[in-house]
């Protein structure tokens, strides 16, 4: 249950988006709860391995390396998901960080433990 709301948050957040940044784009909800499901598999599968390889730039940058990968795994799943467009890399890295702080804030709010 707990996942679905997270799930649901992701959407809700995905799909205000556009309302936020004008280089978002995300067609309907359909394309909002498909791309919130791939972003979250991405996330959880992919973005580990990224951050393990990049480690030592992570380190020498302390940490800021982790908003490049968060926009580039926005960026590409912009790419697979058709109907969710993203302007371009810096946009994508925009809109990571915003996706991050409103869904966090939500879930805060939201979901209690």
């Amino acid at each position: 249950m707990r996942l679905l709301l997270i799930w649901l948050i992701n959407t809700v957040t995905l799909f205000a988006l556009p309302h936020l940044l004008d280089s978002v784009q995300v067609d309907s909800l359909t394309t909002a709860l498909f791309a919130a499901l791939v972003l979250g598999l991405v996330n959880t599968l992919i973005r580990p391995i990224l951050i393990v390889l990049t480690l030592p730039v992570t380190l020498l940058t302390l940490g800021l390396f982790i908003f490049v990968i968060n926009g580039l795994m926005f960026w590409a799943v912009a790419d697979l998901v058709p109907g969710f467009r993203v302007a371009g890399f810096v946009s994508a890295m925009l809109a990571a960080i915003v996706y991050s702080v409103v869904s966090w804030l939500l879930s805060a709010l939201l979901i209690r433990k």
